[in-house]
């Protein structure tokens, strides 16, 4: 669904996904980073526990809501990743 564009910046950064180290390009989301490495749903809802994705990834929907640095409901879209950052799926 999304491409890196061929002018993308080719540093990386390590960041915590689910609790596995991986390296994303400088400048992602941490939304982005969700969607790259860990299969895309980034919390489950309360009722039902089925996994949600982003779905704007301009910070309208609220489907990106994620525990970041342990931290609960932030919109993972509108963070961008840093050093060592903990991202995690939200699970209610």
């Amino acid at each position: 669904m999304f491409a890196l564009l061929p002018e993308c910046n080719d540093e990386t950064v390590t960041v915590t996904v689910n609790g596995e180290a991986v390296s994303v390009p400088r400048g992602f989301t941490a939304a982005a980073a969700m969607l790259l490495h860990a299969g895309g749903a980034t919390r489950t809802t309360p009722v039902s526990g089925q996994g949600r994705a982003p779905y704007c990834m301009m910070g309208v929907c609220f489907e990106c809501l994620m525990q970041i640095d342990g931290e609960p409901n932030q919109q993972g879209c509108l963070v961008i990743v840093r050093e060592g950052m903990r991202i995690n799926r939200q699970l209610g």
